[in-house]
C-alpha cells in the first residue's frame, strides 16, 4: 500500500497531481483535451519502463521498501503517430469552430446545425455540420443559410489533427502546474 508523505509543509491530495504525458518528441500527446494520466498510472508506467520521468512534483508516494517523487511530466519512450485527421465528435466540432456559433460568434447554449438540412440530403461529416447556439439553429430551421438569411464565418471542413491540437492550444487547462508550462507554452511570444 503506498502512502504520500509530504515533502513541503504545502500538500496536494494525490488526485490533484496528474502527470502530463507528452511523446517520444517531449510534445504532448493533445493539448484539448489536454493529455493527463492519474499519478497511479504515471507510476505504473515507470516502473513498467513506458516513460520516462521529465519533473516532479514536491510530493510522494512510499510504502515501507519504497518511496517516489510523484511525476508531473513524463514523456512515452516510443513515439505515438497522430492521427492525420481527428475523429467526427460534437466535442471536436465545437474545437474546430472555437466554441463558437459560425452565425452569430455566441459561444453560449452551443448545439451543433446541419448546414443543409437534412431533408434536403445533408448529411452529419464535416463539410456539413457547424457549431450554432441553440437561438441561431432555432432560427434557421430546416433550411439552407441562403434560404435562412443567416452567413457562415467560416464553411465548414475537415480539420487536420494539427489545426484541432493548434486551437486546443486557446484554451488553457484549468489547472496548469508550474513544471508543465515549458511543454505547453514554448511556441507562445515572449514579453520584452
Amino acid at each position: 500500500m503506498l502512502h504520500a508523505k509530504r515533502i513541503e509543509d504545502r500538500v496536494e491530495p494525490l488526485e490533484a497531481c496528474p502527470a502530463l504525458v507528452l511523446n517520444a518528441d517531449y510534445t504532448p500527446l493533445s493539448y484539448y483535451p489536454l493529455s493527463l494520466w492519474n499519478w497511479q498510472t504515471a507510476i505504473k508506467s515507470v516502473f513498467l519502463d513506458r516513460v520516462a520521468v521529465v519533473a516532479e512534483y514536491d510530493r510522494a508516494v512510499s510504502s515501507p521498501s519504497f518511496h517516489m517523487r510523484l511525476p508531473s511530466v513524463i514523456a512515452l519512450r516510443d513515439y505515438v503517430k497522430p492521427a492525420t485527421h481527428p475523429a467526427f465528435t460534437r466535442f471536436n466540432l465545437f474545437l474546430r469552430d472555437r466554441f463558437m456559433c459560425q452565425y452569430c460568434g455566441s459561444r453560449e447554449d452551443l448545439t451543433f446545425d446541419h448546414v443543409v438540412p437534412r431533408r434536403y440530403g445533408g448529411r452529419t461529416t464535416w463539410e456539413n455540420v457547424c457549431a450554432a447556439c441553440a437561438p441561431c439553429n432555432l432560427a434557421k430551421g430546416g433550411r439552407t443559410p441562403a434560404e435562412a438569411h443567416m452567413a457562415l464565418a467560416n464553411e465548414p471542413r475537415r480539420p487536420t489533427t494539427h489545426e484541432l491540437q493548434a486551437n486546443g492550444r486557446a484554451f488553457p487547462h484549468r489547472h496548469c502546474h508550474e513544471t508543465w508550462r515549458d511543454f505547453l507554452y514554448w511556441d507562445v511570444t515572449l514579453e520584452r
